[in-house]
């Protein structure tokens, strides 16, 4: 009995050196197996972040000691404080707009049969590379409508309800009648009488460009009390061809001018040419001068110039959103997917129209996901650099800069390494507060 005891008591002082062997092995193999990470995670993380908050205290040449005069270029340098400005712009609206659209498409396709298709297509630029989408922006905002759709789309909605002139390139040839009357209008250099029909003859339109309605001219013929013309292309091909001021035989009518009669600095009547060119004007034109007001020789319109000084952000802003709104679709549709219906169900009983039940049960029930999404894209653009780089051309690429492009500028194209790393040492101090928010929401919900 004494020796079972004592063989049965023996081996308890051993167990708990046991135990610190075994958790000390599990240690050495998991710091094993995260050594490969730690290494890559200090040689490309923390390495680069520490020399480049040393090397933003030196001066361009790396040699000498320059205390925190890169970091006052931050708020001096003009080029820096645009940069800033519209960091500021892009957290604002980028994130915002990305996750409104996100929330719209998630709840709105929650009851479509196709929801799924639509979720995809949205979702589909995710898959597309900064790069691709910065050179398909570029085309989309080109100023050509016949190259860029956005303009296509513009013209053609402007089109519908102002109609854009035939004539842009139209003006009066040699020995013509007529004369500039200023604001690129053109007026007859004598009075015009009733019976006599007045010559008007232009150049400068191609005929390709001519008005589809054009017929052959012709000549006006006179009638008692009212004023007749021809307003017409004095020009047919052909050296030595076709008479000067006079209508020949294979020059089209100016379908569509429009002619005016001033007396006085007045508009006393008006008309507009036939598809031959010929037009009529009442006896008030009697002794009046003819002009051809400017909106007949006006430019056609071409759109907006989204990429110019004052829309480049903006139409920049717009293609990131085109990107991660379906990021934010996504997620927030996953948030929807596990929300309480019963509490859904129990307000549309109560009462509430579904106005009030997304705005009063499904957006607060949301919050977390929503501000997970927000927070999210304004780390993310934050350091947006391929799309403002690719889109803005050169014109425009200091009113599009923002932090990380002028990084790269100041780093590599205007060889100031000190500063460049001011910068990245600014977006890093930016950007932590917003991850630490991040991270501690995300472990607030993993508690819960």
């Amino acid at each position: 009995m004494t020796s079972a005891t004592a063989a049965g008591t023996s081996p308890g002082p051993a167990a708990p050196k046991s135990r610190r062997s075994v958790t000390g092995t599990r240690r050495t193999v998991a710091a094993l197996f995260l050594l490969p990470a730690l290494v890559l995670l200090g040689a490309l993380v923390v390495y680069p972040i520490g020399y480049s908050l040393v090397r933003s205290f030196y001066d361009q040449s790396g040699d000498s000691f320059a205390g925190f005069d890169n970091y006052q270029a931050l708020f001096t340098d003009d080029g820096i404080r645009t940069a800033l400005k519209n960091n500021v712009i892009w957290v604002v609206f980028a994130p915002t707009v990305a996750t409104a659209l996100g929330l719209i498409f998630a709840v709105l396709t929650e009851r479509i049969r196709w929801g799924t298709a639509f979720k995809l297509v949205v979702f589909m630029p995710m898959a597309i590379s900064m790069l691709a989408a910065g050179i398909i922006f570029r085309l989309v905002y080109d100023q050509d409508p016949d190259k860029g759709v956005a303009n296509a789309v513009w013209v053609g909605v402007h089109d519908t309800f102002a109609e854009s002139s035939a004539f842009p390139k139209a003006h009066p040839g040699r020995d013509s009648p007529l004369e500039p009357a200023g604001g690129g209008a053109f007026v007859t250099k004598r009075p015009v009488e009733a019976g006599t029909p007045v010559v008007v003859p232009l150049v400068g339109v191609a005929p390709d460009r001519m008005p589809e309605g054009a017929k052959q001219a012709a000549a006006a013929e006179p009638e008692d009390g009212k004023v007749t013309g021809t307003a017409w292309q004095d020009f047919t091909r052909g050296k030595g061809v076709g008479k000067l001021g006079g209508v020949d035989a294979a020059e089209l009518g100016y379908a569509g001018m429009r002619i005016e009669a001033v007396k006085d600095g007045e508009v006393v009547a008006s008309a507009k040419a036939a598809d031959d060119g010929t037009f009529t004007l009442p006896a008030a034109a009697d002794g009046a001068l003819l002009r051809l007001p400017a909106d007949n020789f006006k430019e056609p319109y071409n759109g907006l110039n989204w990429l110019g000084p004052s829309l480049v952000t903006p139409a920049i802003i717009g293609s990131y959103v085109w990107m991660w709104a379906g990021f934010a679709m996504v997620l927030i549709a996953a948030g929807l997917a596990g929300m309480p219906r019963e509490l859904l169900e129990a307000a549309r009983v109560d009462g509430a129209n579904e106005w009030q039940v997304f705005r009063r049960v499904t957006v607060p029930l949301l919050a977390p996901v929503l501000a997970v999404v927000a927070v999210t894209l304004m780390i993310n653009v934050l350091k947006v650099f391929d799309l403002v780089f690719i889109i803005a051309p050169g014109s425009s690429q200091d009113d599009a800069n923002v932090l990380a492009l002028e990084l790269y500028r100041k780093g590599f194209a205007s060889d100031q390494p000190g500063v460049a790393s001011a910068i990245a040492v600014f977006l890093l101090l930016l950007v932590i507060p917003v991850m630490w928010f991040n991270v501690r929401r995300l472990r607030r919900e993993v508690r819960r």
